[in-house]
């Protein structure tokens, strides 16, 4: 990406295919995908990927090399053809737009075989996105669950050394079928957002020369980019701060449900276990915990939603001086309608932390058990959380293998 952006765009010039035109009119249609600039992106691509697979291939050949390296260059090239279909689609707004508004006015010259045409090439762009994104899905759940097979392949050929440790079978099987699940959402999403932003952030540029000011802050260089990156990153940064508390509570509730849960285990082929004074002190571990996450989780959604209805309106506010201007600045029905899908596809790539905190709060917790599984396994000191819940009931050095699994 660096080397495409500092020069490797203009190179397919040597091979013939042109380079990018910033001033030239955007193409309508599926012929986006196959301009020039595109036919060496994807020459491009090919050529990097290849050179990188066989790096590796040679520098540490790996039983799951296809499905790390390859499958995720596939899944990445995808992601952004994904993006790329969002993209002509924002360039069909703007003529079927302002189609509509001539058409809606006195004298108008547009017919409705000209709106049906652009429907027509909507269809088009519409059904590849389908076509690929069905079976992009299908691909992207083999390739997670190749990814599970690894992590239990890998917990499998140590089985001797962790079968002793307490919830050694859950880490193995609950938590690599969590984590797994997780990452073929999440995992992807980020990716998406990603690519959302290196492909929208160059279109809000250009359409920031149909606003010449905001409100309040007056005249600035490229006011919407401007605006759509100071907007998200201070939401984003005011939402992490709300939530910065959740990961360690969400991964403290699984210390208190395991230890609880245990106790149950045991009081089911012991009589002398799962005594009610002693289930009562465990049951109300869970339901301290529970209500500090519940309070936490309050002070999070109070900022959160706040944050999100204030976007709603956010991006009309900063357009409010040159809609009324629109007539003296060339601002179109059209040109409003791609405005809005652009700034609003930038906003919500910056809000990805926003939109999956509780996801990522729950995947924060599967990892850090996973990492506390994998010290016992090599021997290493725990983590810190480990080591503070082991201080705080009573665990000491020669107890932190046996509690890895629960946290007891």
């Amino acid at each position: 990406m660096i080397i495409w952006y500092a020069g490797g765009s203009q190179w397919g010039a040597l091979i013939g295919l042109g380079t990018p035109n910033p001033e030239a009119e955007p193409v309508i249609g599926l012929g986006h995908f196959t301009t020039p600039e595109f036919l060496w992106f994807y020459v491009y691509y090919i050529i990097f990927v290849a050179a990188f697979f066989a790096f590796w291939h040679r520098r540490a050949k790996h039983p799951w090399e296809l499905w790390s390296i390859l499958g995720s260059a596939l899944i990445l090239f995808v992601t952004y053809f994904n993006v790329q279909v969002s993209v002509a689609i924002n360039n069909w707004r703007r003529p079927f737009f302002d189609g509509v508004q001539d058409a809606l006015t006195e004298g108008s010259t547009i017919t409705q075989a000209d709106l049906f045409e652009l429907i027509v090439v909507f269809a088009q762009l519409a059904f590849l996105f389908i076509a690929i994104i069905v079976v992009f899905r299908f691909f992207v759940s083999h390739w997670i669950f190749r990814w599970r097979t690894a992590m239990n392949d890998y917990y499998m050929a140590r089985w001797k050394q962790v079968r002793h440790i307490e919830g050694a079978s859950q880490r193995v099987q609950e938590d690599t079928m969590r984590f797994a699940g997780i990452m073929e959402g999440l995992g992807v999403s980020a990716v998406d957002a990603v690519m959302t932003l290196i492909a929208f952030l160059p279109v809000l540029w250009g359409l920031s020369e149909f606003v010449s000011e905001l409100p309040i802050v007056g005249a600035i260089p490229a006011p919407l980019f401007t605006a759509a990156i100071v907007w998200s990153v201070l939401g984003t940064g005011v939402l992490a701060l709300a939530g910065i508390r959740l990961p360690g509570l969400e991964f403290k509730n699984q210390r208190v449900e395991a230890a609880y849960r245990k106790e149950l285990v045991y009081g089911e082929d012991r009589e002398e276990r799962a005594q009610p004074p002693t289930v009562r002190e465990l049951f109300g571990d869970v339901r301290r915990n529970y209500f500090r996450l519940y309070l936490e989780y309050m002070y999070f959604n109070i900022f959160r939603f706040m944050y999100l209805q204030a976007d709603n309106i956010f991006v009309y506010i900063l357009l409010i001086p040159t809609i009324i201007g629109g007539a003296a600045t060339g601002f179109t029905f059209g040109v409003l309608q791609q405005i809005l899908t652009a700034f609003n596809q930038v906003s919500n790539s910056f809000q990805y932390l926003v939109n999956s905190w509780t996801t990522i709060v729950e995947l924060l917790s599967i990892y850090k058990r996973l990492q506390s599984f994998e010290a016992a396994i090599d021997d290493k000191d725990l983590p810190d959380i480990d080591r503070e819940w082991l201080d705080l009931h009573g665990g000491g050095p020669d107890q932190e293998v046996e509690t890895i699994g629960s946290g007891v």
